[in-house]
């Protein structure tokens, strides 16, 4: 789907707050052949009031006017090349954002909007910017502590979409990107796992974390049941 110059609103749903300093919502986008794809935003505040915004998505009015309720946008970050849809229509309506993204999808996301840095120090203990290892800086991670425990935020590493009816399902299924749990689809692992030793020592290492309360990912449910085992098992599968 071509990045969108205007503020376009998709299918989307309300925002839920699953911390007192995150907030989440997930909308639908349409993608021929394979049909509608769910994917999500994640909005952090830091300390200062000031937003963190993952994965862009234009919501409707009142969408918009929680969120700035919230807090005031600061920061956005492009965590992948493939998630610029709403990256400029973002950065038009609040031109003071700083726009993050990793080193190596700087030149992918210029296309469509300036991009001001590819690593960034949030000045709060609670919130970190993290460039995945393994893939060559192609993925960003974030890793926000709050008052449950940690929570871990992944873009396209990790998807967890339910399998679809009909020949466009059979597909999906065929190229791994649905499942039955959570796992690395076989486009994203050719794509962007470029050392699977360093990633799965990654996930492994974030699943020994001792307070991790869920991992956030941008296509499928929060994996909030059993993070840690979560994290192991899919370290494991990409070790295998």
């Amino acid at each position: 789907m071509k990045p969108f110059s205007t503020w376009t609103v998709l299918p989307h749903g309300k925002l839920t707050r699953i911390e007192d300093n995150i907030l989440t919502v997930t909308g639908t986008m349409h993608m021929p052949p394979i049909g509608d794809v769910e994917r999500r935003m994640t909005v952090v505040r830091l300390a200062d009031g000031r937003l963190v915004i993952w994965s862009a998505i234009a919501l409707d009015e009142a969408g918009m006017a929680e969120l700035e309720g919230f807090g005031t946008p600061a920061f956005l970050i492009v965590p992948g090349d493939l998630h610029r849809l709403d990256a400029r229509v973002w950065k038009c309506r609040y031109p003071q954002l700083i726009v993050i993204t990793p080193a190596a999808a700087r030149a992918k996301v210029e296309e469509v909007v300036s991009v001001d840095e590819t690593a960034i120090d949030f000045e709060d203990s609670r919130v970190h910017y993290l460039t995945v290892p393994g893939t060559e800086e192609r993925e960003a991670a974030l890793l926000v502590e709050g008052r449950a425990g940690t929570t871990l935020v992944l873009n396209d590493l990790i998807f967890d979409l339910a399998d679809r009816p009909g020949l466009r399902g059979w597909l999906f299924k065929l190229i791994g990107m649905t499942g039955d749990e959570p796992h690395i689809p076989a486009p994203v692992r050719m794509r962007k796992v470029v050392d699977k030793e360093a990633l799965s020592a990654a996930l492994r290492q974030w699943g020994e974390m001792p307070r991790l309360e869920r991992v956030i990912i941008s296509h499928g449910d929060i994996i909030e049941r059993d993070a840690p085992h979560v994290l192991d098992r899919v370290a494991r599968e990409l070790s295998a």
